[in-house]
């Protein structure tokens, strides 16, 4: 005999294997999407909730649900595991929190209303139809820009319409264990290998299709982003006892036996992977001033206050220049980066030259200003001239939009980031 609860554990499991079944047959792309989240019970939600390694669900409210309107759990169901491929879950950064979890619940919707599957249909109401006619191609970040102007009233008419899962396990912010960075990196492979099959199946090729094609790909533009700087991360050996090395029971043995003498001294050093010098330099010609800007440097001080990339004595230089320097900030510690990032102003407007900015670093290396320089980021639209010489130091042109490949000198690393 079961119990209440017996039962409705069991039934519980029976109705999500149906649910991931349904949604297998109507997106076989997904196959390893739809397998990549572990079914765990709380009683303490009334939807669904994902945090990257399980899918929670509420026994009670799952089965009442699939009596009176089983599509809605198929929408449900993908709606979680969407969150997860578009890596809302570890995106957030320094965003308002409410209006980025709305924005990420409109991106999919968004989505799953595109499809045009027959277990996903729902009829739009007039609020959607009216969202949607704006979003044309639209990512999660770029929605969240929008969302800042409008009054509160309106943000809480959307965050109704579209609530659909309970964002309660989504990481606090980015600043991440190595188990949710582990787990952002099993969906980023998930990603790709699901918009992989969509190319390569040749059939679904419909709007829904596109739209899912290019949330991976404006994900994958932050992510390799996230992925350069790391590059530039150098082994070097940091004064920090190393736990992993220090065995306390021997060293707390030796001071019980012999007073103050143990046996084993503890390893002084450690080896760690941080940045250290390299700058970032903002283009502020007009196409690329205020908000985008501001955007590209709270992003790169999200991705490089992560993990504690800071070594004690980091040198950061924020330089802005149009067709010339205009500005040069030395940052030595992530306060002060944080500080320039509350008050930044946007100095310049006129044409772009980039050579100035190379000049300009070529003689801080030269006077030893900067004695351990390990590459340049430069923010721009890519309209304007670049320098001809390679110079010493790795480079990378970062731009927000489409930009003329062959402008771009050969020695030099180019990535575009669609979601800034």
């Amino acid at each position: 005999m079961y119990t209440q609860s017996e039962w409705e554990d069991e039934m519980s499991l029976r109705i999500l294997g149906f649910v991931r079944n349904e949604l297998y047959l109507e997106l076989r792309f997904m196959d390893m999407a739809l397998s990549g989240l572990k079914w765990k019970c709380d009683e303490s939600i009334d939807t669904m909730a994902v945090d990257g390694d399980f899918l929670f669900y509420s026994p009670g409210q799952l089965i009442r649900v699939f009596k009176n309107n089983s599509k809605f759990l198929n929408r449900l169901y993908l709606h979680g595991i969407l969150h997860c491929i578009y890596s809302h879950l570890w995106l957030c950064g320094n965003r308002n929190r409410v209006l980025w979890d709305i924005a990420c619940d409109i991106i999919v919707e968004y989505t799953i209303d595109s499809m045009d599957k027959e277990g996903l249909k729902r009829p739009l109401s007039w609020l959607r139809k009216q969202v949607y006619d704006k979003i044309e191609s639209a990512s999660a970040a770029k929605v969240y820009n929008e969302l800042k102007k409008l009054d509160r009233q309106d943000i809480e008419k959307l965050r109704a319409e579209f609530y659909t899962d309970s964002h309660k396990y989504w990481p606090k912010e980015e600043k991440q264990s190595k188990s949710q960075s582990n787990s952002q990196d099993k969906w980023d492979k998930i990603s790709r290998q699901s918009s992989i099959a969509i190319d390569s199946r040749g059939d679904d090729t419909k709007e829904g299709m596109q739209i899912f094609n290019e949330q991976v790909r404006a994900d994958r533009s932050r992510r390799s982003y996230r992925e350069f700087l790391r590059k530039f991360a150098v082994l070097r050996e940091e004064l920090h006892c190393d736990d992993d090395e220090f065995d306390l029971n021997y060293y707390t043995y030796g001071l019980k036996i012999y007073g103050n003498m143990p046996l084993i001294e503890p390893l002084e050093t450690r080896e760690v992977m941080k940045i250290q010098e390299f700058v970032v330099v903002i283009d502020t010609s007009y196409s690329t001033s205020g908000e985008l800007v501001k955007n590209f440097l709270k992003e790169t001080y999200t991705i490089l206050s992560e993990n504690n990339s800071f070594f004690q004595n980091c040198h950061m230089r924020i330089l802005q220049c149009d067709n010339d320097v205009r500005s040069d900030i030395d940052i030595t510690d992530s306060e002060k980066l944080s500080n320039v990032l509350e008050n930044f102003n946007i100095i310049g407007g006129g044409s772009t030259d980039f050579r100035p900015a190379f000049r300009y670093v070529n003689k801080l290396i030269e006077d030893k200003v900067l004695k351990n320089m390990k590459g340049l980021i430069y923010f721009t639209d890519g309209k304007g001239v670049y320098p001809y010489k390679r110079p010493d130091y790795k480079t990378v042109f970062v731009f927000a939009d489409d930009y003329d490949n062959t402008a771009v000198p050969p020695w030099a690393m180019r990535l575009r980031i669609e979601n800034v």
